[in-house]
């Protein structure tokens, strides 16, 4: 009687936090709490990504994020950036502790000003090896009334792996994640617009 009545018990929890998982905005989203890991530093609009002068193909990456009419800048959301390196890996080291041992020390926090922007500074990341899975930057966001949840990656559209599905995807998290790189100032430079809520689950 002991053991079933524990059974059930491990079952209910068991369910429980898949609900919770699954009613949760955007979802499940496994390394999303790598967002808090700031620590004590004051977040900024603007950052740029540690060995950004050691990397290859320096580029800048700006853009506005809007509420969820599209219309609205939105201020003060935290914005969290990691990628691989010129070799299409997460490098990490002997010092990196928690998400950054797999997410590597490639990233960066930012935070919106008051008119919704973000700048950051980084290296164009690399394929996966031995790969044709298309160059990406991973991205998180963090709304103050809301839990964190990711939105679509930034792709490259001259990529040479980049898919007919990912240049035409109809319901792209957050909008679409593909960007086009051109010449400013002695960098490349692209430019991207995030709608928070924008078919992401669960957002009310």
């Amino acid at each position: 009687m002991r053991l079933t009545h524990s059974i059930f018990i491990i079952l209910f929890l068991i369910c429980g936090t898949l609900a919770s998982q699954n009613n949760r905005v955007g979802g499940p989203c496994e390394g999303c709490e790598a967002i808090y890991e700031y620590g004590n530093k004051t977040l900024k609009s603007i950052d740029t990504f540690p060995q950004f002068n050691n990397l290859p193909n320096p580029i800048k990456i700006s853009g506005t994020v809007y509420q969820n009419d599209g219309l609205t800048p939105a201020s003060g959301i935290v914005l969290y950036i990691y990628h691989t390196d010129d070799k299409g890996v997460y490098p990490s080291n002997n010092n990196s502790k928690g998400w950054e041992r797999r997410h590597g020390y490639l990233r960066a926090w930012l935070k919106t000003d008051e008119r919704g922007k973000y700048t950051f500074y980084t290296s164009r990341p690399a394929s996966y090896p031995n790969s044709t899975i298309p160059q990406h930057i991973h991205i998180t966001v963090k709304e103050p009334d809301k839990n964190e949840y990711y939105v679509e990656d930034f792709y490259f559209k001259d990529d040479p792996h980049i898919t007919k599905n990912i240049l035409n995807r109809k319901r792209a998290r957050g909008g679409s994640g593909v960007i086009f790189l051109y010449p400013e100032n002695n960098i490349q430079s692209a430019e991207r617009t995030i709608i928070l809520g924008l078919n992401i689950p669960n957002y009310n």
